[in-house]
């Protein structure tokens, strides 16, 4: 049995086979550049983006849940949410070149309805690509 925030294979819920990678950033210093990057809040997480310089058109992506969301079991699940979610929609709506950290937020990351997971990464990523600071 998948699990309920699981999407339906059968449905055509998975991303279009585009030519975007997607890499996971794991040093901290890449961590460090995004933080003082653009940021934008929603209820389930904190988004963080900036354009990367080194011409590399990968989309590279980062997860981080502090102590504040709960135990290690919390958190785990916290991430592998947020990390469906940005496989379903950072092939799509993200942009190549560029570097997103999402950041868990306490309780609401692994308690919101998994739609409402998927609509607040697309409208924190419209909202970090729009023209305004």
């Amino acid at each position: 049995m998948t699990p309920p925030e699981a999407p339906d294979r059968d449905a055509g819920n998975t991303p279009p086979a585009v030519s975007v990678c997607l890499k996971v950033m794991k040093n901290r210093s890449d961590f460090l550049l995004a933080a003082r990057a653009r940021k934008q809040g929603t209820k389930a997480m904190m988004v963080q983006g900036r354009e990367r310089q080194d011409g590399d058109p990968c989309i590279r992506v980062g997860f981080t849940c502090s102590k504040k969301v709960g135990n290690a079991v919390a958190r785990n699940r916290a991430k592998r949410r947020m990390r469906e979610v940005a496989r379903l929609i950072l092939p799509t709506q993200g942009k190549p070149g560029w570097d997103y950290v999402l950041i868990g937020r306490k309780e609401a990351t692994a308690a919101r309805p998994f739609d409402a997971l998927k609509d607040d990464l697309s409208f924190a990523l419209k909202r970090l690509h729009s023209n305004k600071k």
